[in-house]
């Protein structure tokens, strides 16, 4: 029976309840050691009735085996790998350590891990316990939390039990803190006299381990009431306190059988009693209920015992001890012997052992064919620090920054990498150092940073390796631009033109780019077409293509940029390239909203977005904030533009992110336009800076001045974007370059000549724009029946696009010239009813795709994909998938 945890309780029973209706849960209880964080799990179990229970616990030493809890968690449902997706299971597998094949990325396994827990849940429902979460290996929290954070309609209920600090960010959290007074005292013995109640009550701060452990701790006399004051010792050391009392009571036997315990971690009684533990031992140590003993497994039965009974043995004998376990571990037939062994080995050791860091390396390297990164981290570090050669132990420290980085550990990366020695001479290694240092500046937001990082390295590169230098000076280039540096661009460039030429559409896009930057328009797009053209010869690679399609907006190709980004996509899920994929939906969702797909645009951004969070990128998280932004803009919505906009304008601002705070502008100014508030659009539009995307802001900030009353603001950029416009030459282009004339000029023949240039154009938007601004014109000119003609043309795309605010703009034209609109609608969208998730499950369910190809696809578990059509099926008026063909292709090319 738990004591004052009634409202924790009742909170657990609602997630169980909606677990059997077939909704998800997620909860994170948080709390200091002893605060009955396991006692809510017990809780869990005990009224989880009907329902598949599979529980893992966190264990201190197996913290640097990867997913080494995974495998305890799902031990049980391991029969059931099969039924997912080849790619899923072939990941699991080799995560786990029951394949050969190693996992392309720790996502995909955690992508694995939802589609097996939702197999798992079947017609009924699963609870998932992890308890100590704060000790289990990364590899497998990262899994876990992927699962936890896309958990939606499988009837499964996750819930977390970690001590404070335990980083979950966007899960549901349950902070414990101590019991009432009324609920601490109904835990302690009853023969107590009243003052040493209080004290205790007092001493414990409500903590139900500590009430009732230290009554266990006090002397006869204490007992009595004879207690002396007590110092400001926190409670989970006095309980552990209390524990060492009991362990140094114990006979020697079981002192030692409990310290042999405490080192391994794992509980294999074999491997326990081969490195000296005495089964009487053992007995005695669960006699004083300070282990459990199941089976062959042998358990702390709480974390501080474990702690007591390590930390109370002097250091020789924990390291007698650690040769130990390394010896008996040595013919173990468990997957993980060798690891533990070579973990156990270095524990023992106090100096320089190039033995022990050999096998440490070798641990490492099976680590990698799990795709365990943060454990090849840990591996390599701890094998650096056991070499003595200086050279040597800089390549390992390089390689476990590189692992560290692969995690998305971009800070522990750098640290590594900072810790190599000057004197390494491998030029892959010296690149590679590089390489990790600037990608750890440039996803916590600091591009300018991250250029220099590069451009300060590349002498040493270039003396040993071309290509190399070659690859660094190109992505310098790419943190220029997203840093707004013309400098840093330059730079960049002029090394790569003092370089032995390598033929490559990446070397003539950065060129280009460098260009187009410093405002050599015409040269700079020349490049950067001739990259974007011949970059198919090159079989690039999806960093490479991901730097093509980039070019691609500038260009004003925004189709060639979305079926680029497309393949980019695909690839990075296929194989699991979770931190490229990030980027690359990015890239996806910009094309498409430029070319009106507004809803996919949110869903892919969006996308993005969770993935970038999942990670910790700083800098993508921010672009992809504002990219969202912009699209919501085109759709009218205020509250979602302006939150995203101006939270990702300020954190970019603050770091230097000009292309991400650039876009962050160009969607509050084009916010504002479609609010008719041309002023504040102005001064948005105005501050982003030349050498960012201001050529393509231009036409709305021509508009915001002339609507403003200031003509001779619009003079500049009408001048920069007809300038762009004559080089990319596409009609798009051309027809808003002569929308933008005539608003400044106020020429007719402008407007007409644009509208006919839109003929057949992949911007319906933008034609809706230059119909509405000539049907505003021809209505100021008192012609209002040739401006009702522009007018409702410009009204029926915006609601088919959803562009709310221009409708409405449009609408309020059209009164104005006596007409009577008609309402709101999204003509020729039947799928404008479903939400951005819907519209993408049921785009790829009417492509012919299974609902578990889908899942792969979206990272989602089949059956939430179920679910989304089961949503979508009544709104659409459709009965099976067959019919969603036909619905979505009339839906293509709409929003």
């Amino acid at each position: 029976m738990l004591h004052g945890r009634a409202g924790e309780q009742a909170r657990i029973e609602r997630l169980l309840a909606e677990a059997r209706t077939g909704q998800s849960g997620t909860l994170v209880i948080q709390g200091p050691a002893g605060i009955g964080k396991s006692a809510l799990l017990d809780h869990a179990a005990e009224r989880a009735g009907g329902m598949r229970v599979l529980r893992g616990v966190g264990v201190e030493s197996e913290a640097t085996l990867p997913f080494a809890a995974l495998h305890l968690l799902l031990r049980a449902g391991l029969d059931r790998i099969h039924t997912l997706p080849d790619a899923q299971a072939t990941a699991l597998n080799g995560a786990l350590g029951l394949g050969d094949v190693a996992p392309e990325s720790r996502f995909l396994v955690g992508l694995a891990t939802l589609s097996l827990l939702a197999e798992l849940a079947g017609d009924n429902a699963l609870l998932c316990l992890i308890d100590d979460a704060q000790w289990f290996d990364q590899a497998s929290i990262d899994a876990l939390l992927f699962a936890a954070r896309r958990l939606e309609a499988e009837g499964v209920v996750m819930i977390f039990a970690a001590r404070a600090g335990f980083a979950a960010a966007g899960l549901p959290e349950l902070r414990l803190g101590g019991l009432d007074k009324a609920a601490a005292a109904a835990l302690l013995p009853a023969d107590l006299p009243p003052q040493v109640r209080e004290r205790l009550i007092e001493e414990s701060d409500g903590n139900p381990l500590a009430l009732m452990e230290l009554p266990a701790a006090l002397s006869a006399e204490q007992r009595a009431g004879r207690l002396s004051p007590v110092g400001a010792m926190p409670v989970a050391d006095r309980v552990q306190e209390a524990f060492h009392t009991q362990i140094a009571a114990l006979p020697e036997p079981a002192r030692g059988a409990l310290l042999i315990a405490a080192a391994d971690g794992s509980g294999e009684l074999e491997t326990l009693v081969g490195a000296g533990a005495s089964l009487d031992g053992l007995g005695a140590a669960e006699r004083s209920r300070l282990i459990e003993i199941r089976g062959n497994a042998v358990g702390f039965r709480h974390p501080l015992i474990r702690a007591a009974a390590y930390q109370s043995a002097p250091a020789t004998r924990r390291l007698a001890v650690h040769r130990a376990l390394a010896d008996a571990l040595t013919l173990s037939p468990a997957i993980d012997a060798a690891d533990r062994r070579a973990w156990h080995l270095a524990a023992a050791t106090l100096g320089p052992d190039e033995d022990i860091a050999r096998e440490l390396t070798a641990a490492a390297e099976r680590a990698r064919t799990r795709g365990g990164h943060a454990a090849i981290t840990a591996a390599y570090e701890r094998a650096a620090e056991l070499t003595a050669d200086p050279v040597r132990r800089s390549g390992r420290l390089a390689a476990a920054a590189l692992a560290a980085s692969d995690a998305g550990l971009t800070d522990r990366a750098a640290a590594l990498a900072d810790r190599a020695t000057p004197d390494v001479d491998d030029p892959d290694m010296i690149a590679a150092l590089i390489q990790v240092r600037a990608h750890g500046e440039f996803e916590s937001g600091a591009p300018l940073a991250a250029g220099r990082i590069i451009m300060d390295g590349v002498p040493r590169v270039a003396a040993r390796s071309t290509e190399r230098a070659t690859w660094l000076l190109v992505e310098a280039v790419r943190c220029a631009w997203f840093a707004g540096d013309t400098r840093l661009a330059e730079e960049a460039a002029t090394g790569l033109r003092a370089l032995p030429g390598i033929d490559s559409p990446l070397v003539t896009g950065a060129l280009g780019l460098t260009r187009l930057m410093g405002g050599d328009v015409g040269a700079g797009i020349t490049l950067m077409a001739e990259a974007v053209d011949e970059h198919w010869r090159a079989g690039l690679g999806v960093p490479g293509l991901t730097f093509i399609a980039s070019l691609c907006l500038p260009l004003g190709r925004a189709a060639v940029g979305e079926e680029i980004t497309g393949r980019v996509v695909a690839n990075c899920q296929q194989s699991g390239m979770i931190g490229w994929l990030a980027n690359a939906l990015q890239e996806h969702g910009l094309a498409q909203g430029w070319l009106c797909r507004y809803g996919e645009a949110t869903a892919a951004l969006n996308a993005g977005l969770r993935l970038a969070t999942d990670l910790g990128h700083e800098h993508r998280i921010n672009h992809l904030r504002c990219s969202l932004a912009w699209v919501l803009a085109h759709l009218g919505d205020v509250p979602g533009c302006r939150a995203n906009a101006e939270e990702g304008v300020a954190r970019a601002d603050q770091r230097g992110m000009v292309l991400a705070a650039a876009i962050g502008r160009w969607a509050l100014g084009l916010l504002e336009l479609g609010l008719g508030r041309p002023d504040a659009a102005l001064r948005q539009l105005a501050a982003i800076p030349v050498s960012s995307i201001a050529v393509l802001s231009a036409p709305d900030q021509v508009e915001a001045a002339v609507r403003s009353g200031r003509p001779g603001q619009a003079g500049e950029p009408l001048a920069r974007y007809v300038a762009w416009a004559r080089h990319v030459r596409q009609p798009s282009s051309d027809a808003v370059a002569l929308r933008c004339r005539a608003l400044v000029e106020e020429d007719e023949a402008h407007f007409a000549q644009a509208v006919h240039l839109h003929d057949d154009d992949s911007q319906p938007y933008e034609l809706a724009r230059t119909r509405l601004a000539y049907g505003e014109w021809l209505r100021r000119a008192r012609r209002r029946a040739d401006a009702r003609v522009q007018l409702r043309g410009a009204l029926e795309i915006f609601d088919r696009l959803g562009s709310e605010l221009w409708a409405e703009r449009a609408r309020a034209e059209l009164r104005a010239t006596g007409d009577v609109p008609a309402a709101p609608r999204k003509a020729g969208d039947p799928l404008s009813v479903l939400t951005p998730q819907e519209r993408q499950v049921v785009r790829l369910a009417a492509g012919g795709a299974s609902n578990r190809d889908i899942a792969a696809q979206l990272f989602l578990s089949p059956r939430t994909v179920g679910y989304h059509l089961y949503k979508a099926f009544p709104k659409l008026g459709v009965t099976s998938r067959a019919q969603l063909a036909a619905i979505a292709h009339s839906s293509s090319g709409r929003s």
